[in-house]
């Protein structure tokens, strides 16, 4: 297995002035943020609906649930993918007590990402073949008797 240079993140946990867009959406509807980092990340974008409907499920049954599971678990895929430092026991923490800081964080590290990638675009034009609809009519020439030559 090959070893990966490990980075930080591109921004910090609160760092939600470097990107105001980001903020904001995040401020105003982290539920729609958080679907828009799943999708974006290439995960089903209702992942994040675990987060909303889970705790409450699980209560009913008894089972008390603390941590975030699609926050948690998107973080420490992208980690892992990306080559970022870190641990679980800081992911567990990032989505327990900043949820929103920690999806505002995410979206920023994909937004950086993607700004960085290159896209190439073949710009050969596509073959074209000339077909003649209406061919001219033939030259008929008649040079001997008996004999007709035709040209087209």
């Amino acid at each position: 297995m090959a070893s990966q240079t490990l980075t930080e993140w591109s921004n910090g946990l609160c760092d939600c002035f470097e990107d105001a867009s980001t903020c904001c959406y995040g401020f105003w509807c982290c539920p729609c943020l958080a679907c828009t980092v799943s999708g974006k990340f290439g995960e089903n974008q209702c992942l994040p609906l675990c987060d909303i409907c889970s705790p409450a499920v699980l209560t009913a049954c008894g089972i008390p649930l603390f941590v975030p599971p699609a926050v948690l678990s998107l973080r420490v895929a992208m980690r892992n993918r990306y080559g970022i430092k870190g641990s679980i026991c800081k992911d567990i923490a990032a989505s327990c007590f900043c949820v929103w800081c920690s999806w505002c964080q995410m979206h920023r590290e994909l937004k950086h990402r993607n700004k960085n990638r290159t896209v190439v675009v073949n710009v050969q034009p596509a073959p074209v073949v000339m077909v003649q609809r209406n061919p001219p009519p033939p030259v008929v020439v008649m040079n001997q008797p008996g004999v007709i030559m035709t040209s087209y």
